[in-house]
């Protein structure tokens, strides 16, 4: 049955507690089909969640036969665990899949709106669950890193007694953004963005199934038009959905649901990027690799993925200055100026003008020759220094732009190099106990030459 306590303050989340026992699969994911003065029909993605893991599409790295995860699931000893995984990619339908395949009591809250009290509220209720009818219950927290320091410690001792079993979803690294006490009594379970073609699949799926799905009795699809709502859903299945549902609800006098159609219907569609959690820094990554990988096709795509998902000019420009003196360095001076140069540009005329200096830096740091000998010999220099290598300047290096410096014999024995062949003259610059140490490796790449040998 399905039954949901008053509110424990105003504004609250209604707990939601569902058991198994009077509900067949069917009616807990919910139909298309209401009776009069029920709610709304629910969206197709919603009604088009898998109701046993043989339907579910996707994940076969952890939920295949005799992988750890399923294992586990089929003898009914569920640990504690953690999603992690992009939007769309079945966290919160293979939690659902869990607690309705060994009975479980099921409670859902939202990290966004659900606090300490209804954590609390949770934690009675499974224990009334286990009392009154032996059933254990799994505690499903949506969001989980929108949980605060203090709400994620409220957890522990619950989890720590076994009186409830978690199962958090998130989009962002766990080890980021959940506390590391939380981290070591859950198990983290990687969950990947859907391939091409089980989108396909899950998109065909919909088609087909004459209750849940999508009436296609007056409604011209076509496997192009599938293939292309796929190419624009970036793997999130819940995407593909609802921009199938969108165009058929869409389609004009001739119920053709086309191209063109669907091109206006995602024109505005989110990009997978967020600015501040992991797709941040994995883009970044990405970008700058690609930059030292002498990529400009891969360097210009992160570019354009990042500008387009709301991603900071500066933080771009300085990622190009790093990078054109960390990977291309000596061998290409210039292209630590044109980085500097776009850093400005970006800064006078902001965006969108602001994404063609971006661009000319990416390609010509991209293309450049390139020498990481810059930050190979400053690390290696202040290594030896945090060693205990940090010894005085020799005399005769010593600054004498003073009039006693001459009475220490600050300066004897300096050989001023313009007064030699070739502006040279061999000459210790290093302290003593240096004497011959190399930090410079010349690459030899573009323009990046040895110096004068002695």
């Amino acid at each position: 049955m399905l039954t949901k306590p008053e509110p424990q303050t105003k504004n609250s989340c209604i707990i939601a507690k569902i058991t198994f026992g009077a509900l067949s699969t069917l009616d807990l994911f919910g139909t298309h089909q209401h009776a009069e003065g029920d709610s709304p029909p629910k969206p197709l993605a919603d009604r088009m969640r898998p109701t046993s893991f043989e339907k579910f599409v996707g994940q076969k790295d952890i939920l295949s036969q005799g992988k750890p995860l399923r294992t586990l699931i089929d003898a009914g000893k569920i640990p504690s665990i953690i999603f992690w995984g992009p939007p769309g990619s079945g966290k919160t339908t293979v939690s659902r899949l869990i607690a309705n395949s060994k009975g479980f009591a099921f409670i859902e809250v939202s990290a966004v709106s659900a606090g300490v009290k209804e954590l609390r509220a949770a934690v009675e209720s499974a224990r009334d669950e286990w009392r009154l009818h032996k059933r254990k219950t799994i505690l499903f927290i949506d969001e989980v890193h929108r949980f605060s320091k203090i709400q994620q410690d409220a957890i522990l001792p619950y989890v720590e007694a076994g009186e409830i079993t978690i199962i958090g979803s998130t989009t962002e690294n766990p080890a980021f953004e959940v506390i590391p006490a939380l981290r070591s009594r859950c198990r983290i379970f990687k969950l990947l963005g859907l391939s091409f073609d089980e989108i396909v699949a899950v998109l065909n799926n919909a088609l087909k199934d004459p209750e849940k799905g999508v009436s296609t009795e007056k409604t011209k699809t076509s496997p192009e038009i599938i293939e292309k709502i796929t190419s624009l859903s970036g793997g999130d299945a819940r995407a593909a959905l609802n921009l199938l549902e969108a165009a058929i609800f869409a389609t004009t006098e001739d119920n053709e649901v086309t191209e063109t159609l669907i091109n206006e219907l995602a024109r505005d569609s989110s990009i997978l990027y967020d600015k501040q959690g992991q797709e941040h820094f994995d883009h970044a990554s990405a970008f700058q690799k690609s930059l030292r990988g002498s990529d400009p096709d891969a360097a210009i795509y992160w570019l354009a993925k990042m500008l387009e998902g709301g991603e900071d000019p500066r933080f771009i420009a300085r990622r190009l200055i790093i990078t054109a003196s960390e990977d291309v360095g000596l061998a290409d001076p210039a292209a630590l100026l044109i980085a500097i140069a776009a850093t400005e540009a970006v800064e006078r005329i902001g965006l969108p003008e602001g994404r063609i200096p971006l661009a000319h830096a990416t390609l010509h740091i991209a293309t450049a020759p390139k020498s990481n000998s810059a930050i190979t010999a400053i690390d290696r220099a202040i290594s030896d220094i945090k060693k205990g290598e940090s010894h005085p300047v020799p005399d005769h290096l010593k600054d004498t732009h003073y009039k006693a410096a001459k009475g220490f014999g600050f300066g004897k024995g300096y050989k001023y190099p313009h007064n030699y062949p070739n502006h040279f003259v061999e000459q210790d610059y290093l302290p003593p106990a240096l004497k011959n140490r190399k930090y410079y490796e010349p690459s030899g790449q573009g323009r990046e030459k040895p110096g004068p040998k002695k």
